[in-house]
């Protein structure tokens, strides 16, 4: 997949709807369509109607611990048509990796709950509780049961050979309380405990999203997520478009602190964006220019004029931060004689990732905290 595509550049323009330009809305689930138990702030209408505009919305889960059909479940009780094949979740992406290793029936010993039970037994695989029952391999995903015992049970199996599979290394999750220890965590523990790194399904590594693909049988695919390092990073490993969305953990001063494999084709706040059109960047020297906003960066701070929308200014700004980190250091235009000579000065850095200010900037357009 990778090999075959590109992501297209960052901050792209988009002359019609989002729903109109691609054809399967792959979305993170966690902080774009739901925080804990409740959806995001009108979710479901927007993704309604994108749906109503021909686009067919997959739901992409790193999250382990719930079947697809009970992730189904929980979107349809907030008024969203899908039914079980509309989710694809990093369990069914690492059963799926297990199953192209080792023979249907092949023993896998379990650390996590339901979500990984269900996934091994779709691939024919047999689900196992203990390393006493000689596993071939370990399969960890998050669930709020693991304990102490299933850690310690995985470390042992993969002590003795088994090999080991990670849904996702997502450090943390979002809740409705705030920001908790996820999958990543766990896997920390065992790996502190043995020689070897897990195989991982979820994103931003492609399994998962090559999976989605493959299963919602997108042509032209846009991956719609929350977090830079997974959702945005995962989208530019399988080369396809992505919107990132102000919605769940990431904001826009880790924008600005993006590394290139993280930047997304579009921003915007929420999942309206599925309805509109998307502005470019236009850039003249240093001035970096969207609809009614202009950006550059003067003395490592992001001075912006003009008025329009929020985002609009957003894309402006961000244009202007990247383009001067990514710039190559540039010696001066006159050399300094000195003594007879000829003095080069040294070569101006560029500024590193997080340290232009932008408060001013994003207060200026309307986005600051």
């Amino acid at each position: 997949m990778s090999a075959e595509r590109k992501a297209p550049a960052p901050l792209s323009a988009c002359d019609e709807p989002l729903a109109g330009r691609y054809d399967v809305a792959l979305l993170d689930l966690d902080g774009v369509v739901y925080v804990g138990p409740d959806p995001v702030p009108d979710a479901p209408e927007n993704l309604r109607k994108a749906a109503k505009e021909g686009m067919r919305i997959g739901y992409i889960t790193n999250n382990a611990s719930r079947p697809a059909r009970i992730v189904a479940e929980h979107l349809a009780s907030f008024g969203l048509d899908v039914i079980a094949e509309d989710v694809v979740t990093s369990a069914q992406a690492a059963a799926k990796l297990i199953a192209s290793e080792f023979p249907t029936g092949a023993p896998v010993l379990v650390v996590g709950g339901e979500g990984l039970y269900t996934a091994l037994e779709e691939y024919g695989l047999t689900a196992v509780r203990s390393s006493d029952a000689h596993p071939v391999a370990v399969v960890q995903g998050f669930h709020p049961d693991v304990n102490w015992v299933m850690l310690a049970d995985g470390a042992h199996a993969i002590h003795e050979g088994a090999k080991w599979f990670a849904t996702n290394l997502d450090l943390t999750i979002p809740t409705a309380a705030g920001k908790a220890p996820g999958n990543g965590t766990l896997v920390q523990a065992i790996r502190a405990a043995v020689d070897v790194d897990p195989v991982v399904a979820g994103k931003p590594e492609p399994p998962l999203l090559e999976t989605s693909i493959e299963r919602l049988k997108a042509q032209h695919p846009l991956m719609i997520g929350d977090r830079l390092d997974s959702d945005i990073a995962g989208a530019h490993a399988v080369g396809i478009a992505s919107l990132w969305v102000a919605t769940g953990v990431n904001d826009a001063h880790d924008l600005a602190r993006a590394p290139k494999n993280q930047r997304p084709t579009y921003i915007a706040a929420d999942l309206s964006a599925l309805a509109q059109k998307h502005p470019g960047v236009t850039v003249e020297g240093a001035r970096h220019t969207c609809v009614g906003w202009t950006a550059e960066v003067v003395d490592n701070a992001v001075s912006v004029k003009g008025e329009g929308e929020p985002y609009d200014g957003l894309r402006a700004i961000l244009s202007a931060v990247w383009a001067a980190v990514d710039a190559s250091a540039k010696p001066a235009a006159k050399p300094a004689r000195t003594a007879g000579r000829t003095r080069r000065p040294l070569p101006k850095p560029a500024p590193a990732p997080g340290t232009i200010a932008l408060d001013a900037a994003l207060h200026r357009v309307g986005l600051d905290k």
